[in-house]
């Protein structure tokens, strides 16, 4: 039986939206693995990365820094407060799904 290739389902999630975030032209890919390089030498000097929850927790902060740079503060601002309703009104185990709007 082959083993996932994801040890987590936000892992999965993360590298998707990445994916799909350079494809649609937000940023470029050598952009990415430059922040991402960045991010994993930062997280990296305390311990070695398993490729585990440490090892995206470095590309999460690597697509943060990436959107942040994209989008303004109160963009962003807008965006964490749509996020924080959406997610307080979703029962528990459903998919959090932002509105159109």
């Amino acid at each position: 039986m082959d083993e996932p290739v994801f040890t987590a389902p936000w892992h999965a999630q993360l590298f998707a939206l990445t994916v799909h975030l350079s494809e649609a032209g937000h940023f470029s890919w050598a952009d990415w693995t430059q922040t991402f390089g960045a991010a994993l030498k930062r997280n990296g000097l305390a311990k070695e990365l398993d490729g585990g929850d440490d090892y995206f927790a470095a590309w999460l902060e690597a697509l943060e820094t990436i959107l942040k740079g994209i989008a303004g503060g109160a963009e962003i601002a807008a965006l964490t407060d749509q996020w924080r309703r959406a997610y307080l009104n979703t029962p528990h185990g459903e998919p959090v799904r932002l509105s159109a709007g």
